[in-house]
């Protein structure tokens, strides 16, 4: 029977996500061959003690359950705004843990990225260094090599031996679970970068045109090509990627700019806010245990002033960590508070906290 939600919220891991309905009849993918997720501890970085904790203490809201489920559902991808330290890189996270999606795939969007970044990187100098290797072993007279086309080469010098593929493009290879993506920041991106996100996001599929002609002048096997976050190669028939259960991807934006409509239709958009104080409190007690007198004066306080400019979580929890950890008396705890939890986009003003 479907579930609903499949996402909980909870952190509690579980497999859920094989209880996931059929997509839409529009969403529907059928990339070959299957592949099975790589486990989480394969990739270092997915480890990693900020990442687990991350993922462990989320506290989403009723709405951000909702939408998670119905990214999920829909196949489609979810667009996460809202202001600096409300916790959007993170939502992605602690959604991999508790579904169990294995390691997280993540595109730090800066204002030169472009989809072909995403998708793949191709070294064509390293190729043609290893194909002159190949040609002075043999005893070759022009130093060439003879791989033009080649895929596969026992020499090295064969296409998918410079070539990696990216974390758009690994996330949109045939998993049979999906694959969960953060890209990151895509407001910061090019003013293009959106629209050219549209097809493969849509189509859920890419081709690798370096494969793609190599297949052509030497077909058979498919080539064995690196994936993003792992020394495990992976086979692409043919030159072409299509998903088989389409990835969780998580686009994050800080609001610095619009997106065309086009892109936003395509998305199911979650508008994160400032946390009230009950969420507030969830989120401090999940990181350090339940507030005492203390930590509830910095929360109330936190709360006054949010209003009135841009605060972030974080800054908060690094009060109160402070403050539970270090041997300052009264008023330089109120003091190292000011300088801590100045507005976002301004130094620290003493004289406003």
């Amino acid at each position: 029977m479907p579930l609903w939600p499949v996402y909980t919220g909870t952190n509690e891991p579980h497999d859920g996500i094989t209880k996931l309905p059929p997509p839409p009849p529009w969403r529907a993918f059928d990339g070959s061959p299957v592949l099975d997720a790589p486990d989480t501890a394969a990739d270092a970085s997915a480890v990693s003690p900020d990442r687990l904790h991350r993922a462990r203490t989320y506290q989403a809201t009723e709405q951000t359950v909702q939408l998670v489920n119905a990214a999920l559902y829909l196949r489609r991808p979810l667009l996460v705004t809202g202001p600096p330290g409300t916790g959007k890189s993170s939502l992605v996270y602690a959604v991999a843990r508790e579904l169990r999606l294995g390691p997280v795939l993540r595109w730090n969007i800066t204002s030169r990225s472009t989809l072909h970044d995403g998708l793949y990187q191709y070294d064509p100098l390293s190729r043609l260094y290893a194909a002159r290797q190949a040609a002075d072993a043999t005893g070759g007279a022009d130093g060439t090599g003879s791989t033009d086309g080649a895929v596969g080469t026992d020499d090295g010098s064969g296409i998918e031996h410079h070539l990696r593929l990216g974390p758009l493009g690994t996330a949109l290879l045939p998993y049979a679970r999906p694959r969960a993506l953060l890209i990151d920041e895509i407001d910061k991106s090019d003013l293009d970068l959106p629209n050219d996100l549209l097809n493969v996001l849509e189509e859920g599929q890419y081709e690798i045109p370096e494969l793609v002609r190599a297949a052509r002048l030497a077909p058979g096997g498919a080539a064995e090509v690196m994936a993003d976050g792992t020394d495990e190669r992976v086979p692409v028939a043919r030159g072409r990627v299509r998903c088989r259960a389409f990835p969780f991807v998580v686009l994050t934006s800080n609001g610095e700019r619009e997106f065309p409509p086009a892109f936003l239709r395509r998305c199911v958009t979650l508008h994160l806010r400032q946390p009230d104080d009950r969420h507030l409190a969830e989120i401090v007690r999940a990181h350090l245990g339940e507030p005492d007198a203390y930590a509830q004066s910095l929360i109330d306080r936190f709360l006054s002033r949010a209003g009135a400019g841009d605060l972030a979580t974080d800054q908060l929890l690094n009060a109160i960590y402070l403050a539970r950890s270090a041997d300052l008396d009264a008023g330089s705890l109120e003091q190292l508070a000011e300088q801590l939890m100045p507005y976002l986009g301004q130094s620290a003003q003493p004289d406003v906290f």
